[in-house]
């Protein structure tokens, strides 16, 4: 079994036929799937989504992008979202100095701000870095370590920055651009870092693995990415797929197979 442990199942291009696509998830063995809050609209959704379907859990945060538009009221709603069950982490944070859509400022302010809050309400963190590894990481080891602070979501680090982040006690999420012929960088993180720090991702609707590139993406398609991540470790998938699945939750405090409904319909 597999677990998604990064999907936007909350957006609109899930909206014509989420049942069919979860549907499809649990026929690629994937028993598990959390979907991640990037604003307070968005994190309200990402809640309902949990509560509905036993296979889902769900994050809340302000993404980097929305930085510029997130109040100190949006940050106090999120933490009291934060306490309910369903909710398993706080996330999707972070810094994006690539597409700039919040100010720099804006972006350090508010996430400083929810790793704090993340920290008094002991949940692992979902972190977003997009060429702004040199800002985020001081920022994190500034956080401290420990043994499941969160997970360095679709890593976009060498591996240097990899074995860093560890140290910290991040765990790395490989996405399906680890399926793409020229993505030398994340391949060579895929292959190299112990399997025990893994996580697997699909970043639904995005970064479709091959075969199913330049398709919107689905928590289905996990499958490829782990059979690739396979293939570069010379590993059994089987092997892939119960490792990851563990760290997944460990990290987020997941139920185990036999916890959840054997079918992907509402729970409640």
């Amino acid at each position: 079994m597999l677990i998604d442990s990064h999907a936007h199942l909350d957006m609109e291009d899930f909206e014509r036929d989420r049942e069919d696509v979860l549907k499809r998830a649990v026929e690629a063995g994937v028993e598990h799937i959390v979907t991640i809050g990037i604003d307070l609209k968005s994190s309200l959704k990402a809640r309902h989504l949990a509560r509905t379907y036993a296979r889902i859990s769900s994050s809340v945060g302000c993404h980097p992008h929305h930085a510029d538009d997130c109040m100190a009221s949006d940050l106090e709603r999120l933490a009291v979202l934060a306490s309910e069950p369903e909710v398993v982490a706080w996330g999707e944070i972070g810094l994006d100095q690539y597409r700039r859509y919040s100010s720099a400022d804006a972006q350090l302010r508010v996430f400083r701000d929810q790793l704090r809050l993340a920290d008094d309400l002991h949940l692992p963190v979902v972190i977003h870095i997009r060429e702004a590894h040199d800002v985020a990481y001081p920022i994190l080891k500034g956080m401290g370590k420990g043994e499941k602070k969160g997970v360095i979501h679709c890593s976009s680090g060498d591996m240097d920055l990899a074995v860093a982040y560890m140290a910290l006690g991040y765990f790395i999420s490989i996405p399906g651009t680890v399926t793409y012929k020229n993505a030398i960088q994340i391949k060579e993180v895929a292959a190299s870092i112990p399997l025990g720090r893994m996580l697997i991702e699909t970043d639904s609707p995005y970064l479709a693995p091959v075969p199913q590139r330049g398709k919107r993406n689905e928590p289905a398609y996990v499958r490829d990415t782990a059979m690739e991540i396979a293939r570069l470790r010379k590993t059994p998938f089987e092997e892939v797929a119960r490792q990851t699945t563990e760290n997944a939750r460990v990290l987020f405090g997941l139920p185990i197979q036999g916890e959840i409904g054997e079918d992907a319909g509402p729970s409640r």
